[in-house]
Parts: structure tokens; C-alpha cells; sequence
């Protein structure tokens, strides 16, 4: 299968910061539902900060119930947290934001979820790309 049968699906959002993780499950099962709509007859592949906290750990676990492939893009301080067992691993540079080029650039749409500054400033990249996001809040959820 060739690049053009798949959609790369970003995700973004909270890590280590506390939040309603039954809201945020529920906010990432609706985006994926759309996204799969959308993006009918494709293969989903989604693609994220590789450890198994956060959001990106609720991201991986939705993809892997619907069968959908699992990317995991990160800096080497990943390797300091427990990774998600995704489909494929890629390290880009030593520190937190090293590796945001080539996530944006591995990616055809972005959800945020949440997210503190990183989160926000990939999102303002990406949309400066002329591409899609869907964003959704969680500030002040415990």
C-alpha cells in the first residue's frame, strides 16, 4: 500500500498534567469516529509522543481497538517514561520539542486534546502548513 491509502492522524495533548481522562477517552473516540468518516476506505495510522501516559496513551489505546496502526514520535527523554508498545518507533533529537518537525511533517491531520505550550505551538505550526485540526479543551478537569 502506497502513502495515498493512508491518513496520518496526529494527536496531542496533556502528558504528565492530571485531567478527566473518562472525558478525554470519550473527546478522542468521537474524533476518530469523524476522522474515520471523513477519511473513508483509508488506513488510519496514528501518530503521537510514544509514551503510554496522557494523552497520547488514551490516542494509542482507541487506535489499537479499531486496528488502526500506531506511530510514536519522541526525543530521546522519552526513554525516561514507560513507552507505548506502538508500531513504530522514531527518536528525533535529544530534547522535548527536537522531534516536532518531523512529527508535523509525518502527519495529514492533528487533534489536540488539551496540551499545554507544546502542544499549542505544533498545533500553530501545523495550521500555518494549511493543514486541518481539531481542537478540543480540558482546562481545569481533574
Amino acid at each position: 500500500m502506497s502513502r495515498s491509502d493512508e491518513v496520518h492522524i496526529g494527536v496531542v495533548g496533556y502528558s504528565l498534567q492530571h485531567f478527566n481522562e473518562e472525558k478525554a477517552a470519550a473527546i478522542i473516540e468521537a474524533a476518530f469516529d469523524e476522522l474515520d468518516i471523513i477519511y473513508v476506505g483509508k488506513i488510519k495510522v496514528v501518530v503521537s509522543g510514544l509514551t503510554n501516559m496522557g494523552i497520547p496513551k488514551l490516542a494509542y489505546q482507541e487506535a489499537v481497538s479499531r486496528g488502526w496502526r500506531t506511530v510514536g514520535i519522541a526525543c530521546e527523554k522519552a526513554n525516561q517514561y514507560e513507552l507505548f508498545p506502538v508500531d513504530k518507533q522514531i527518536i528525533v533529537g535529544k530534547k522535548w520539542g527536537d522531534e516536532s518537525p518531523t512529527f508535523l511533517n509525518s502527519i495529514d491531520v492533528l487533534i489536540r486534546v488539551g496540551g499545554g505550550e507544546d502542544s499549542m505551538r505544533e498545533v500553530n505550526t501545523f495550521k500555518q502548513m494549511g493543514k486541518s485540526v481539531y481542537e478540543y479543551e480540558l482546562a481545569g478537569e481533574k
